[in-house]
């Protein structure tokens, strides 16, 4: 045993997928880890759209800045609403560090 490592009792494994106040379970924090990923499509979608703006050759230059503004308002609607599935799901956690006084 190293100095620092926790001392568990033997045959004592730890485990986050078996607590109760588990979060890795539950739907809503996978689906918010999604929605968080899946914005990056919208910001990507912003670059583009500002880009084919700035080419005054390209045929999208007309349409680029609100092709970039859209991707950039559906960027941040999704963004929020996978910080709030992951928070929402993470409840039974903050509740159980609150009620044995953990901080981590």
């Amino acid at each position: 045993m190293f100095a620092g490592e926790p001392a568990y009792l033997d045959g004592y494994v730890p485990s986050s997928w078996d607590s109760p106040h588990t979060s890795l379970t539950k739907s809503s924090l996978w689906i918010g880890v999604g929605l968080i990923l899946v914005s990056l499509a919208g910001f990507g979608t912003f670059i583009y759209g500002f880009a084919a703006a700035s080419d005054t050759t390209s045929p999208m230059a007309d349409q680029g800045h609100i092709i970039g503004i859209i991707g950039l308002i559906v960027g941040f609607v999704v963004l929020f609403a996978g910080f709030f599935s992951v928070h929402a799901a993470r409840g039974d956690y903050r509740a159980y560090k609150k009620a044995t006084g953990r901080v981590q």
